[in-house]
């Protein structure tokens, strides 16, 4: 393949991604909203839009004429989960504690610098009408980031993390702030989020470590204020998430302590830089 034609290949794979990634918030568009928001002319969207669509990337209502994401991504989204080995060693751990709690319960790991959602669970004190799976949200702001900053260093965090940009009142707005909550976190084996991110909403979380000690991922049970009720739930929630990430943890080939610093029993391994995270 010469570099002319190698380039071409590039611009159309690169336009194929900007049209799926038109997207993103779950609507069905016209094509003309398509080619706005990838950036593209009409006419390369339409070529775009007409090969995905036969690829079964994307799909066009017959009546409205609007194209959504099509069966085809279900597809490769589904292989993509099945292959990631937190994903496979979370998800029956996971499930059982929703339906257990009634609440939700959320499995992500550290990437790009985000909480990268990989699986998530509602029990019947948490419904949603939509999936988390593949979704993104802030470190600093939720509990599941707290979990997984515990095996990065200050120095790491302050490059990872330049701004601490906040949702709530009650965001975390500086390092030392940040430093005191993972420190928190490796004190006592899980974070807490209250109104953080979201108001109204909570969470307690707790690292999910590997075969080698360093944290993979973190697990979060969450839901709204009146379901959590942390002023009289924290410590029987902290312990189903802690016990729940130990479940997960063995799985992924730990071996190391799964008794935690706030209870009776040896302390949890020292973190490790996220070298391996996701």
């Amino acid at each position: 393949m010469g570099a002319e034609q190698g380039t071409s290949t590039n611009q159309s794979v690169e336009r194929a991604a900007a049209v799926l990634a038109a997207f993103h918030d779950g609507r069905p568009l016209r094509g003309a909203d398509v080619a706005s928001r990838a950036g593209l002319g009409q006419s390369t969207t339409s070529r775009m839009l007409a090969t995905l669509e036969a690829l079964e990337y994307v799909e066009r209502d017959a009546e409205s004429g609007l194209y959504r994401l099509g069966t085809g991504l279900i597809t490769l989204a589904g292989s993509a989960l099945n292959q990631h080995p937190v994903h496979r060693a979370a998800r029956q751990h996971a499930q059982e504690a929703a339906a257990l709690l009634g609440l939700g319960v959320n499995v992500s790991v550290l990437h790009r610098g985000t909480v990268f959602y990989l699986a998530n669970f509602e029990g019947a004190l948490a419904p949603k009408s939509m999936t988390l799976a593949g979704q993104r949200n802030a470190l600093h702001a939720t509990g599941m980031g707290k979990c997984l900053l515990a095996g990065t260093t200050p120095d790491q965090r302050r490059a990872m993390l330049p701004d601490l940009p906040r949702f709530t009142g009650r965001t975390i707005g500086t390092h030392e702030e940040l430093d005191a909550q993972v420190e928190s976190v490796l004190g006592r084996g899980y974070a807490t989020e209250v109104e953080e991110l979201a108001l109204g909403r909570a969470c307690v979380a707790a690292p999910i470590r590997d075969t080698t000690g360093g944290i993979a991922a973190a697990i979060s049970i969450s839901g709204s204020l009146s379901a959590m009720d942390l002023d009289s739930r924290e410590g029987e929630l902290s312990g189903r998430v802690i016990e729940t990430a130990d479940e997960i943890s063995t799985a992924l080939g730990y071996t190391g302590p799964t008794v935690h610093p706030h209870l009776p029993g040896p302390a949890v391994a020292a973190p490790r830089t996220p070298g391996g995270a996701h």
